[in-house]
């Protein structure tokens, strides 16, 4: 299937993204939109489960571009974000040369750095692939040394390879950058980027994330699980739910055979929308009241 082209208008990305099951608020389709259109990175912060990752593969699925991802986590280095020389190959490429008796060392050294010797990581795949999404996975866990390295590969789209000179994105990849905002991230990298705080989705727009993902959802049942996340939004959890934990809890109650939640449910599917152990505990001690309405 081709590759999609950029839509005309945010609206219209919004729609598309909405094909694939991705509803965003307008503000974020336009950040996405302006992104497109001028060709900068989008840097997205906001709590965990509030669909900053799934947005990436929203775009990617939804223009049919391929998606590379790279993870951040602390000590990620350039070699691990960008390229590795294949040194089995290398070394292989030697013993041939060796067991055919070739002498000419600076011609066979050359050889050694040859591109097809080079394993690409993520950001130079995104770089050389047209069009593409690269997402760049929580930077707040990667070190400042790699966020300076970022902002510098990020201002011009382009890598220098030593042993082989500049390799320049023909076009540059669609680049969003996501932050669960464990510590802060450098002014300068956030300048780079156009800036999206993405909030829990509304009530409604969850409400059609999990109806378009159940369709034959009992409408109490979904009422229920609405009301519930949102309260556990509101109480001052450690983790509080996301949309992810939200799908969960409602193919969880949906499998059990459920058309409301009562404290049994409740009890039983716990562990699909809170994955901490005192959350838990808080609303069991509760006699599950953040999860049940008063009365069930």
């Amino acid at each position: 299937m081709a590759a999609h082209q950029i839509p005309a208008d945010y609206e219209a990305l919004g729609s598309a993204l909405e094909t694939v099951g991705y509803f965003a608020e307008e503000s974020v389709c336009a950040s996405v939109f302006l992104s497109l259109r001028l060709q900068r990175p989008l840097f997205c912060e906001g709590e965990p489960g509030v669909g900053k990752t799934a947005l990436a593969h929203a775009v990617s699925e939804a223009f049919n571009w391929p998606l590379f991802r790279l993870q951040c986590y602390e000590g990620l280095d350039e070699s691990d974000a960008l390229y590795a020389w294949d040194f089995s190959r290398q070394l292989l490429h030697m013993r041939v040369a060796e067991t055919v008796g070739r002498k000419d060392a600076e011609s066979l050294e050359s050889e050694l750095y040859d591109r097809r010797f080079l394993q690409p990581r993520a950001i130079l795949k995104a770089f050389e692939t047209t069009p593409s999404v690269l997402l760049i996975d929580e930077i707040d866990r990667a070190d400042d040394e790699f966020e300076a390295f970022l902002l510098e590969a990020l201002s011009e789209y382009a890598i220098t390879v030593p042993q082989l000179g500049t390799i320049k994105a023909a076009v540059p990849p669609f680049v969003i950058v996501t932050s669960n905002r464990t510590r802060d991230v450098h002014d300068a990298l956030k300048r780079r980027c156009l800036y999206q705080w993405i909030e829990h989705p509304s009530i409604a727009r969850e409400r059609a994330i999990i109806e378009r993902c159940f369709p034959a959802i009992p409408v109490p049942l979904a009422d229920q699980i609405l009301a519930a996340v949102a309260r556990l939004r509101g109480a001052g959890m450690l983790k509080a739910p996301g949309i992810a934990e939200s799908l969960d809890w409602a193919r969880s109650l949906l499998a059990l055979g459920a058309t409301e939640i009562t404290p049994r449910e409740a009890a039983l599917t716990l562990g699909t929308v809170l994955k901490y152990h005192e959350d838990q505990a808080r609303v069991i001690s509760g006699k599950y009241s953040l999860l049940v309405p008063q009365g069930a």
